[in-house]
């Protein structure tokens, strides 16, 4: 969220797919394509959206918390927008105030996950679809967010058990789409071409980070 409300994301076009049965088949003539092929590829069709359970979450112990429909946009990711980055920010707020906050229609954005000081990961987007939580459209659509709680002016609010917890859920996401472990695809909020946003805030130790999302990312799952 950083020092002012985050922008919104505008945009409420349904994401393209990639049309990938069809020409081909017909192509090949005699070719016919595997019923389980099929089953697991029907999904991918155009106006076909992925199979989805209520509450269901991306990472391991996240509990979830919806966000309102209002401050995200369906989407099917990777298959219509690749993701390739992790943003980091924070909340400017108490854990609270920021799940308040994205339950809020008015307040037109919300990241996929919120960090708390103790360690807890919340859920409140699916990664599946695009948040609205870098103020710019293109960023929005190939990345994941993480909120974190406190305030970038208090060194004190950014725990151990803030870094670990974080650090963990960011090789995660980065191990489900290929996404490197380095600076130019796991970047802070201040960082997001237009922003007028400050988090992570220069306390932000991301020498540390990097070395914490190093070795949960070579880690056994």
């Amino acid at each position: 969220m950083g020092q002012r409300k985050a922008s919104k994301d505008g945009d409420r076009k349904v994401g393209r797919r990639a049309l990938l049965i069809g020409g081909t088949v017909a192509a090949a003539g005699s070719a016919v394509l595997a019923r389980d092929e099929l089953a697991r590829l029907w999904w991918r069709t155009p106006g076909v959206e992925k199979p989805r359970k209520e509450g269901e979450v991306d990472h391991a112990g996240a509990r979830w918390v919806a966000a309102s429909e209002a401050n995200w946009r369906r989407a099917d990711r990777p298959d219509d927008y690749g993701i390739d980055m992790v943003i980091v920010h924070v909340t400017q707020g108490s854990f609270d105030s920021a799940v308040k906050a994205f339950q809020d229609p008015g307040h037109k954005a919300a990241t996929h996950y919120i960090v708390r000081q103790d360690g807890q990961v919340t859920q409140m987007i699916r990664e599946l679809d695009v948040a609205y939580h870098a103020g710019n459209r293109s960023y929005n659509e190939r990345s994941v967010g993480i909120e974190h709680e406190g305030f970038v002016d208090r060194p004190r609010d950014l725990t151990d058990e803030m870094y670990a917890a974080s650090a963990r859920l960011t090789a995660r996401i980065c191990a489900r789409y290929d996404i490197p472990v380095d600076r130019e695809h796991i970047i802070g909020h201040v960082e997001v071409p237009g922003t007028d946003h400050t988090d992570p805030g220069r306390h932000w130790d991301w020498d540390r980070y990097m070395r914490l999302v190093r070795r949960a990312r070579t880690a056994p799952a």
